[in-house]
């Protein structure tokens, strides 16, 4: 049975940061900085983090799944928020997962988004049930840097297994070699880039053609054959020079998605990669490598199944779904690169009482609440009675999931005097669709929001508390505008 990818999803946070406005910033102390000026790179609000958009591009991804048949959740990134909990436990228990499957956390390489697609395939191949591998990534930078004007924020996201996958496994081919382009010492915050000259020649026109020709002489497909070539390099002309030097098609490579969004790290290929999908057809071969202490190749063909997939909102739905943010110290303090001085409210001790986390963790991070097996009325929290004033029964509450569920705002408010990293705080009262309401903290509310009673409104998780003190952070769901978040618009 044939093996490969069986569903996708892909996740751009909707503020992006114009590059314009960090060489403005800088360009006084590094005039070189503006020929890096054009264009936009995907910013990560400050509730969101890799584990958080995770989530979103693997809901992305579940959207016409059975979540029940998932054996696995496999997640890669190099900037994930706890080095000791494991991450992918954390995007299982937002998806409201089974327990009664496997974890693993994927790090500390640029590639180690792709060779975590390859585990997840070879471990399909034995016959498990589906394995839902995500990827993203939410990376500091120094100011001033080169990497701050060409990285992004961003996830994506793939179920992957046997049966009727819409891309199916040609081949693959792994080259390990310990070149270090850049590095990120233990208890560093930011990357020491080597030169960027050595870094094209030595390491991306050598050790990546290597794998790629092991890859197509083991398969035997023709070079020529190719009909996309995503190699995630924000530096210009690398990914042309390299299928020229392989003999691919100038035509076949894809958009490194630069002008746009920017270069998600270990996530990178992985977004090229669902971006391909998106807009392929059947026969079309993908061919996607990656770089960082060696290269992974791997190789795919569309099936006729693609065009029995659910519509989705994918890269390109969340790249549309954008506001331009020209406000490069939101940026800096969003990202934690600057000691903002945060007022009196923010000092309030945010400290976890972890038992307390794992008994309501259903709630808080699955987002469970209750309905009445009597009169089927739901609620939000769970409760032992029903709130239905007809009603009133003891013990009927059954589990009842709301994250997925649409809501409109019943009422809401702006408040500069509660603590938001970004001032005011939204939040209102929501009403769910199907019943249930809840008193909600609202997010990605940009400037351009006109929120009004009756808004329609669909959850996402993201981060409710940090507690710096202690190096934890706090997870819930918050309500966004749905035009700004729903899936196959």
């Amino acid at each position: 049975m044939e093996v490969g990818i069986l569903a996708y999803g892909g996740y751009i946070p909707q503020s992006r940061l114009q590059r314009s406005e960090i060489a403005k910033a800088h360009s006084w102390f590094n005039p070189g900085l503006n020929g890096l000026a054009k264009g936009e790179r995907a910013m990560a609000n400050w509730d969101e983090d890799s584990v958080t958009m995770a989530v979103e591009a693997a809901r992305d991804c579940l959207a016409d799944s059975d979540r029940g048949d998932v054996s696995a959740v496999y997640m890669a990134s190099t900037s994930f928020p706890f080095m000791d909990r494991q991450n992918a436990g954390i995007v299982a228990d937002a998806l409201n997962l089974s327990s009664s499957l496997q974890t693993l956390d994927f790090a500390s390489s640029q590639r180690a988004g792709s060779a975590g697609l390859s585990t997840a395939l070879q471990v399909a191949k034995g016959g498990s049930g589906p394995i839902l591998f995500t990827t993203a990534e939410k990376r500091q930078t120094k100011a001033a840097s080169p990497l701050e004007f060409t990285s992004g924020d961003g996830a994506a996201a793939f179920l992957v297994g046997q049966g009727k996958v819409i891309a199916r496994l040609i081949g693959s081919h792994t080259e390990a070699v310990d070149f270090v382009d850049h590095f990120r010492g233990e208890g560093e915050a930011y990357d020491y880039n080597w030169e960027e000259r050595w870094i094209r020649d030595e390491g991306y026109l050598k050790i990546v053609p290597s794998a790629i020709s092991a890859l197509l002489s083991e398969t035997g497909v023709k070079a020529e054959d190719i009909t996309t070539f995503c190699f995630p390099v924000a530096a210009r002309g690398v990914a042309a020079m390299l299928a020229k030097k392989l003999g691919l098609p100038e035509s076949a490579v894809a958009d490194n998605l630069q002008a746009t969004c920017g270069e998600t790290g270990t996530a990178h290929s992985m977004v090229m990669l669902a971006h391909a999908i998106e807009n392929s057809k059947p026969g079309d071969k993908i061919l996607v490598a990656s770089f960082g202490q060696g290269s992974d190749a791997l190789l795919f063909e569309v099936t006729e199944e693609i065009n029995s997939l659910s519509p989705r909102k994918g890269v390109s739905g969340h790249l549309a779904r954008r506001y331009a943010e020209t406000n490069y110290g939101k940026f800096l303090a969003f990202h934690n690169l600057i000691n903002l001085e945060r007022g009196i409210r923010a000092e309030t001790d945010k400290k976890t009482g972890l038992t307390t986390l794992y008994r309501n963790k259903g709630m808080t991070q699955a987002m469970i609440g209750g309905q009445c097996s009597q009169c089927g009325t739901a609620q939000f929290p769970k409760s032992n009675m029903c709130v239905n004033e007809n009603c009133g029964a003891i013990g009927t509450q059954e589990d009842y999931p709301f994250a997925e569920r649409l809501s409109k705002v019943n009422s809401f408010t702006a408040d500069r005097l509660t603590y938001s990293p970004d001032p005011p705080a939204y939040y209102g009262m929501i009403q769910f669709e199907e019943g249930g309401r809840l008193m909600s903290d609202f997010t990605d509310i940009s400037p351009e929001t006109d929120i009004q009673v009756g808004m329609p409104m669909r959850m996402m998780f993201r981060i409710k508390d940090y507690d710096d003190k202690r190096g934890f952070r706090r997870y819930f769901w918050k309500a966004a505008p749905a035009d700004a978040s729903n899936k196959g618009e």
